[in-house]
């Protein structure tokens, strides 16, 4: 197999971080033959520790979380780094400088992704500290994409699924029907595709069951992981 780089994951919620574990290696078997894909390490601190560090409003707690794992996948060898979760995005800003190695953004991915595909009005879902927060619409204004947010009690409500079912791997058919019903509201608002900004959302919804287009942040994340980490092998062969 061709020499690729070694992806570092810092995982925050397990089903996220699996689920983009989980792309990297299945879809890498189309670019490098069966059964292949790059070296994967994987690093979790406790979700307990971000979700504290959140509550309190604490960003440099959660950026130290995340450095602490980048420090230990550096040292297992990664070439660069992914966060397959958004909401600790926020914290990125406090990150980035003091990091071991590069990262990719996981909203900056989702942008690039919005304006190949064309789309120009996002809706943004996920925790209620992603949505209230500018780590979308920072990023997608910076290509000419507007983000729109749902109501308050829309966050809240999908913030109560996302932490007390999706993160533990609880699915249930009347939380699909909800955001459903978000993503109804957000077309009737202008939005032309929404954004799973949650690395759990693509649990439950995906174009099959949504009114909306969908941009899936966790497997774009990983795609563009696999890209990076394929693509530099590549270069050099």
């Amino acid at each position: 197999m061709h020499k690729t780089q070694h992806i570092g994951i810092v995982a925050c919620s397990a089903e996220g971080a699996a689920l983009c574990y989980r792309t990297i290696c299945v879809e890498a078997a189309a670019v490098l033959g069966p059964h292949a894909h790059p070296e994967v390490s994987l690093h979790s601190l406790s979700l307990a520790d971000y979700v504290d560090c959140l509550n309190r409003g604490d960003l440099p707690g959660v950026a130290d979380l995340m450095l602490a794992s980048a420090h230990k996948l550096a040292a297992a060898g990664a070439d660069f780094l992914i966060c397959p979760d958004n909401t600790i995005h926020q914290a990125f800003h406090l990150v980035e400088p003091r990091s071991p190695r590069p990262w990719l953004h996981i909203a900056e991915v989702v942008a690039q992704a919005a304006v190949q595909a064309g789309y120009q009005r996002l809706g943004i879902t996920g925790t209620r500290w992603l949505v209230d927060s500018e780590v979308y619409p920072g990023k997608l204004a910076a290509v000419g994409v507007q983000a729109v947010r749902p109501s308050v009690a829309e966050r809240e409500e999908i913030g109560r699924i996302i932490m007390d079912e999706l993160v533990c791997g609880i699915f249930k058919p009347e939380s699909v029907a909800r955001f459903q019903a978000v993503f109804s509201r957000l077309q009737a608002e202008g939005c032309d595709a929404v954004v799973l900004g949650c690395t759990e959302i693509p649990l439950i919804m995906s174009d099959a069951n949504s009114p909306l287009p969908t941009l899936d942040s966790t497997r774009l994340l990983a795609r563009a992981a696999l890209a990076r980490a394929v693509g530099v092998s590549r270069a050099g062969t």
